[in-house]
């Protein structure tokens, strides 16, 4: 079990820097209790699982921001059912490693007595912390990840009775992608030909089998480039076929590291020359990502789960998503990511169920207070009780593109160019065709 340690308020903005609303700027961070600096009374102990380190580290980038955020919210503790709790955090890695996250959750649970688990960001961390929590009957909070991969992917079968009881995840589904693109996809001429490269994982075998037969009911040609392994280094029968095909639009959902290996090999040939839009999941989400790639990178759609042009607030801390993001470069100088919305959207879902709960300390009461909640978080709506299956709930996407920012503080950003699913989000720039060279 890893190292824990206290640290006050005072120390931590010692420490990181005093910012903007008390968040702390992002730095390294171990397995550690964060307080959230309330005394006397009780204490809520909530377990906090991520992958920071390895290949899917980039969703833990907001991490130590939105914490610093929601220590200075919740300073002098929450009330429940009329009494003052103070909460502590405690935060886990996966190191990228679904083993690893059963591990540590099982030294959460049992070592550190978590009365509630938060998890998020792929299904390879959120499906082994939820299978962990189910077992052990400890109410799991999950968001980031298709609700089909973390619903389906861990054993429910389509018609029959939900096998889950603890476990709660709000996200965006597989059936999402494919009506999202349908509607970004219209707004630039193709011949319509799609080319999915959709890996052997939890992910890729759930867009596989939803989203081909959408985007085929709604007038695309797919072809499937097939199943591969996560972390092969040679693309090149998945690019013949790709190219074979005619494709002029390409979709995927690879393992972070895998799209720049893949798109500079399509690119080196031939591949990437002829097609108008890229359309990226899973990889592609932070700009980093983008100026790894360089020009290859200029054009590169995806769906956003959050963006800091949504019009909702964080109900834990006040603040609009544009705050949150401005809020996250000041802190950081780092160009604001995604996952500063999704994980606010997770705090603010978790306390929310805990103040509803009537005793954050009984288990069974906060499964039930997650089961009927209705909120309104960083990322919008989260209603469990008009979920698409027993304890999931369904939040929206946006289409955007990144686009090469000239004279912007950082080389690329981010534009909305499609709300169809969340029309509440203004369009920042219409969709561009992808070009190269």
């Amino acid at each position: 079990m890893g190292k824990h340690f206290d640290i006050t308020r005072r120390g931590l903005l010692r420490a990181t820097g005093s910012v903007a609303g008390g968040a702390a700027a992002a730095f390294a961070m171990p397995a550690t209790i964060r307080k959230a600096f309330a005394s006397g009374g009780e204490t809520i102990n909530i377990g906090w699982v991520n992958a920071r380190s390895g290949p899917l580290s980039a969703f833990s980038e907001a991490d130590e921001y939105v914490l610093g955020l929601v220590n200075e919210a919740l300073k002098d503790g929450i009330e429940v059912g009329g009494k003052k709790y103070a909460v502590n955090f405690i935060l886990k890695d996966t190191q990228s490693d679904p083993v690893n996250a059963s591990k540590v959750s099982k030294e959460l649970i049992s070592s550190d007595g978590v009365d509630i688990m938060m998890t998020s960001s792929t299904p390879e961390t959120v499906n082994p912390v939820a299978d962990t929590c189910e077992a052990a009957g400890t109410p799991c909070l999950s968001t980031v990840a298709p609700w089909e991969a973390i619903y389906y992917g861990r054993g429910a079968k389509p018609g029959e009775p939900s096998p889950y009881k603890w476990t709660f995840h709000f996200s965006f589904g597989a059936n999402d992608f494919a009506a999202l693109y349908a509607d970004q996809w219209s707004k630039v001429e193709t011949n319509k030909k799609v080319g999915l490269l959709l890996p052997n994982d939890a992910d890729g075998n759930a867009i596989r089998g939803v989203m081909i037969p959408a985007l085929q009911e709604a007038g695309f040609e797919v072809t499937d480039a097939g199943r591969y392994e996560n972390g092969v280094t040679d693309f090149s029968a998945q690019i013949a076929t790709l190219e074979d095909a005619g494709i002029e639009i390409f979709n995927t959902f690879p393992f972070p590291p895998d799209f720049p290996v893949f798109w500079r090999q399509a690119a080196q040939k031939g591949l990437a020359q002829q097609i108008k839009i890229v359309q990226v999941a899973k990889a592609g989400l932070f700009e980093p990502e983008m100026e790894a790639l360089g020009d290859l990178g200029n054009g590169v759609a995806s769906g956003a789960y959050w963006h800091k042009a949504f019009p909702f607030v964080s109900p834990v801390t006040g603040k609009t998503c544009a705050e949150l993001a401005d809020g996250f470069e000041a802190a950081t100088d780092k160009p604001w990511s995604q996952q500063v919305g999704a994980q606010m959207a997770l705090f603010d879902a978790t306390i929310a169920a805990l103040k509803a709960s009537g005793n954050p300390k009984d288990k069974a009461a906060v499964a039930q207070a997650i089961s009927t909640l209705n909120v309104e978080t960083a990322t919008g709506v989260v209603d469990f009780t008009n979920g698409p299956a027993p304890s999931m709930a369904a939040t929206g996407l946006v289409g955007t593109q990144w686009l090469k920012d000239e004279s912007g503080k950082f080389p690329f950003k981010l534009e909305v160019t499609s709300n169809f699913l969340i029309d509440r989000v203004p369009i920042t720039a219409p969709l561009k065709p992808y070009t190269l060279g």
